[in-house]
């Protein structure tokens, strides 16, 4: 497999990386700089690196908010035993009714 590589500045005065793309990613970047979506492929590359970032931090607060649940959970004892029958019916019920709120909320507008 191809591999294209670019050096390009992280930030305006930031650290400078060499970074190596398999070659259908580097015609892809290379397609949207041409397009115009892109001033230059480090632009390119700093955007994809931002989202990389970004879905780091919303994971790792994911996993924060799962675990204060799960704690919640345990500190408020046994709930006994669970019919996951109705569980499923209430989740189905949660979800219908959402959709129902935000089929009246766009009728609404």
């Amino acid at each position: 497999m191809a591999v294209t590589e670019w050096e390009c500045i992280a930030m305006a005065e930031g650290e400078r990386v060499t970074v190596s793309f398999p070659e259908p990613l580097a015609t892809q970047i290379r397609s949207a700089v041409q397009a115009g979506e892109y001033a230059s492929m480090s632009d390119a590359v700093q955007d994809a690196v931002r989202l990389w970032s970004d879905r780091r931090v919303r994971g790792e607060r994911d996993v924060a908010d799962l675990r204060r649940a799960w704690d919640a959970g345990k500190a408020a004892g046994t709930h006994g035993k669970l019919d996951f029958e109705d569980l499923r019916r209430e989740a189905r019920d949660r979800l219908a009714a959402t959709h129902a709120q935000g089929f009246r909320t766009s009728d609404a507008g």
